[in-house]
């Protein structure tokens, strides 16, 4: 019959080192999810300024996956351009809807709620930061 050796004595246990790397690995992990105001601010990507956004309509920016629309003027809401239907991504904005052209759903530019299906469901909505002339996406 075949033994382990002891460890050194004061040296930890395998259960020891074992607990310690889970814990840390867990730290890491938990640390990442969570931001604070002022780092997230300072990461968000800039998407244009407010001019670029017509009262009653909206931009579509593709690369991000964004819409921004100004509903009335100064307010400025976003949304995911990812229809909720079947995924496609939304191109055209008009008359106060957001328009997928697979399907011809339609969503609001106000809160991206769905005005003609097939689409059932809102478009996400998407967190922005207005300073100035300058719209970020947080």
């Amino acid at each position: 019959m075949t033994s382990e050796p002891l460890p050194p004595v004061g040296a930890p246990s395998r259960r020891t080192v074992v607990a310690a790397v889970g814990a840390a690995g867990i730290s890491v992990a938990l640390s990442s999810c969570g931001s604070d105001d002022e780092s997230e601010s300072s990461s968000g990507t800039v998407l244009g300024k407010t001019s670029d956004i017509p009262e009653g309509g909206g931009k579509i920016y593709k690369e991000q996956g964004v819409v921004v629309t100004q509903p009335s003027a100064g307010t400025f809401k976003a949304f995911s351009s990812k229809c909720t239907h079947q995924g496609c991504a939304v191109t055209g904005i008009a008359n106060g809807v957001i328009t997928c052209p697979c399907h011809k759903s339609e969503f609001s530019v106000n809160d991206g709620s769905v005005q003609k299906g097939p689409a059932t469901q809102a478009l996400p909505a998407e967190k922005i930061t207005v300073s100035g002339d300058s719209i970020e996406l947080a």
